[in-house]
Parts: C-alpha cells; sequence; structure tokens
C-alpha cells in the first residue's frame, strides 16, 4: 500500500505538466438542503472535461519512459471522455494514438476528440455497438503491436486517477467524513478508496451508480464481477455491463449497502438544478454523486466530498433531460385520450384542465372508431397535485384515457 501511495504522489506531480489540481469547492445550496459541509471535487474542469485524462496520461507517461515518444503509438477503444483524454495525452507526448469509436458516437464527440489529439491520432469509426468497437481496436492492437489503454481496468489507469484524491485532501487540508463516487468500471472508485484507505482511515465512502448499469451493486451481491443482462446507455459515462476485474479487486470489501442508485430520470432532474441554480454544467455520469445525496440518511454536521467526474454534455440533449426531469418530477404527463367526435367535445376537455395546467403536446393518432378519435396529449403543470386533480376531474367526466407517462415502449413510440 505505501508503495501505491508513493506511486500515486509521482503521478500527482507528473500530472501538474498537463494542468493545476481541479477545485475543491464548498457548495452553498447544496450545504443548506442536507445540513452538512458538501465540498465538489470539480472533475469537470480538467483540460477535457473529466477525470479520464489523468489515468490514460499515468499510464502513458509510464509506457514512453521505456522507449522514444514518436514510436509509441496507442489505442482504445471509447465513445466518450476516455477517447478525449488519450487523444489529448497522444499529443501532449507527440505519440500516436488510434481511437476506435463506434458508428453511433455523435458528431460533437467526434470532433472534440480530433481536435484535443490533432496530428497525433486518428479516429476509425466502427460497429454499431460498444463490444463490437472493442473488439475491432483489441484485434487492431494485435495487428500492429499497438499498447491498449483500458478505461479502468488496469494498474496504471488506477493510480492515475487515486490522484483525484490526493488533490482532495491537500485541498481541503483534513480528511472528511464521507466521500461520494460516480462508478462506472470502477477506475476512479479503486483508486481513490485504495489511496484514502492509507491517508485517511476514517473516512467513509458511498458510491453512487445509475439505476440502469449497477454492476459494482451487482458484483458486491454476487461476490465477484457479473455481466448485467441489460444497461441503460442513458448515463454514457458511468453505464457499464460488468465492473472491472482490478477494480473490484479493490472495491469487494465494500458492502451492496454502500452503492446507491440513482435513477436516470431522476439524475436529469438533478443535472437541471444544478444548471439552473448554480451554472455547473454536468453530464449524467457527472452528477451521478450528487444525485444520491438526499439516498444518504442524515448528513448533518457532516464534511461531504462529491466527485462531480465529467461536464462533457451536448446541449443537443438538454430537450431530452428536461423532459426526464418533469416526468420524474411529477408535473408533466402523456396521456391517450378517447375523444367523442362530436362538436364541443375538445371544449369539454379544455374545461377541465386547471388554471396552471398548459398543454405542452396534442396529436391526433388515427380513428379508433367512427364516433371516437385517439388523441395523444401531453400536459405539463407546476405541481404534481395539479395533474392528480386532473386525472380525478377525468374519471368524473366520463373521458376514457390511458396514462402512458411511464409506459416506456409506448412512450418511445409516441412521445
Amino acid at each position: 500500500m505505501e508503495n501505491f501511495v508513493a506511486s500515486v504522489r509521482l503521478a500527482e506531480t507528473a500530472l501538474r505538466d498537463l494542468f493545476e489540481p481541479t477545485p475543491l469547492q464548498r457548495n452553498d445550496h447544496l450545504s443548506a438542503r442536507h445540513g452538512a459541509d458538501i465540498w465538489l471535487k470539480r472533475e469537470d474542469l480538467t483540460p477535457v472535461r473529466s477525470y479520464k485524462l489523468r489515468g490514460a496520461y499515468n499510464a502513458m507517461r509510464k509506457l514512453v519512459t521505456r522507449g522514444a515518444a514518436g514510436n509509441a503509438h496507442f489505442v482504445c477503444a471509447s465513445a466518450g471522455n476516455h477517447a478525449q483524454g488519450v487523444a489529448f495525452a497522444c499529443r501532449h507526448f507527440g505519440a500516436r494514438g488510434t481511437i476506435f469509436m463506434p458508428v453511433t458516437t455523435p458528431k460533437q464527440k467526434i470532433d472534440k476528440t480530433q481536435v484535443f489529439g490533432g496530428d497525433a491520432v486518428e479516429i476509425v469509426l466502427t460497429g454499431d455497438y460498444f463490444d463490437q468497437t472493442l473488439a475491432a481496436a483489441q484485434a487492431f492492437c494485435t495487428r500492429e503491436e499497438a499498447q491498449f489503454l483500458s478505461p479502468f481496468d488496469a494498474a496504471d489507469i488506477i493510480e492515475g486517477q487515486a490522484t483525484v484524491g490526493l488533490e482532495m485532501l491537500a485541498q481541503m487540508g483534513r480528511a472528511p467524513d464521507l466521500v461520494v463516487l460516480p462508478v462506472g468500471g470502477g477506475g476512479l472508485s479503486a483508486g481513490v478508496t485504495r489511496l484514502l484507505a492509507t491517508e485517511a482511515p476514517n473516512t467513509r465512502f458511498a458510491f453512487a451508480e445509475p439505476l440502469g448499469g449497477a454492476s459494482l451493486k451487482a458484483a458486491l451481491t454476487a461476490g465477484a464481477p457479473v455481466a448485467l443482462p441489460a444497461v441503460d446507455s442513458f448515463v454514457d459515462g458511468a453505464a457499464v455491463a460488468r465492473i472491472g476485474a482490478l477494480p473490484f479487486e479493490a472495491l469487494g470489501r465494500f458492502s451492496p449497502e454502500d452503492v446507491h442508485l440513482a435513477p436516470e430520470d431522476r439524475i436529469c432532474r438533478t443535472m437541471l438544478d444544478m444548471l439552473n441554480t448554480e451554472g455547473v454544467v454536468l453530464e449524467p455520469a457527472g452528477a451521478l454523486a450528487l444525485d444520491v445525496l438526499g439516498d444518504l440518511g442524515d448528513l448533518s454536521g457532516q464534511t461531504v466530498v462529491c466527485v462531480c467526474s465529467g461536464g462533457n454534455f451536448d446541449f443537443e440533449r438538454l430537450p431530452e433531460v428536461k423532459e426526464r426531469a418533469q416526468r420524474f418530477s411529477g408535473v408533466k404527463k402523456y396521456f391517450v385520450l378517447r375523444m367523442p367526435q362530436r362538436p364541443g367535445a375538445l371544449r369539454d376537455f379544455l374545461e377541465l384542465l386547471g388554471p396552471e395546467d398548459d398543454i405542452a403536446r396534442f396529436e391526433y393518432l388515427k380513428k379508433s372508431a367512427r364516433n371516437f378519435g385517439s388523441v395523444l396529449i401531453g400536459i405539463e403543470t407546476s405541481r404534481p397535485a395539479n395533474l392528480t386533480a386532473l386525472t380525478q376531474r377525468l374519471d368524473h367526466s366520463g373521458f376514457a384515457y390511458r396514462d402512458i407517462t411511464n409506459d416506456d415502449i409506448l412512450a418511445e413510440l409516441l412521445v
């Protein structure tokens, strides 16, 4: 363990060639809400807007020292933050990089990766799904005798991510009571917990995973890493089907109860809260640690550090984030309404709406019978109680309707 801490200190010193420590900021808004001393470790403010640069740089630094940088060839498979970290580090070292990305990767992420890497990197788009992309990258490494850089399941990557904890302790000047860590593949949480086990042994940990990608919780329950049968890809920075083997060696000592699951729609509400209240732009994975604060019990008087892991958010997704946040908060619902095809039927429905209810969507789907038509209608309001009252008025009015807000299949087809 002492060797690990010493290696992390060397990695943290080397990182200063790239960027200064990311800020550790006390957040008054969250502190007041939870009655605690809440601090945010702003990994969304690295040069690539995520902590992934730390591990990629550390692994590359060690490999480059074993040979001429100009002859080094690094390969990764990633559609997001790891790709950008590898690209940035390749340009820094003057090393060649080949970055495999799925064909479905948004153009914004592809362009950003290219900007960070410049002439040092080549981007290869292949595979509709990440597993296909990963297989292509690994086959390329074998053919070209290149060095594959794992996003989380490698010792040097974990060591680099642990520098987050080292900076945090130096900036705070004392050990926090609790550190809340987001979990994807486990590299960040493995590194920070391993470091603090020595440097701050009394600090407790809580882990945050997306509900649709709870690979750490599944592994802790089973006693070993297991593959999830399906993963919700919305929290793309943490949607991992299987926790890394090396990270699990460090995380296996924790209990499943230490892992808190964040519903994807609730994460959207947290993202909007931070954007509107604090002006902080977080990607879904970057908001994980903040989102589970309310699940951690009484935090009164405690010093809590939340790691905001990334801020690579594509604002084209903002309408979707707002939509999901409203649905989770209960202020937006979708109905399929069976409306009589007679004069005045629409007016009768409109008279059921309350003064704070607003029609956000109104679309005839088809005529289901000669005298009735099906209507898709979306209602926004200011308080959940308003929609409860509306459904009660609908029940007494004789209108036939179906609430499809939480029907994933119908909502995906119609909304």
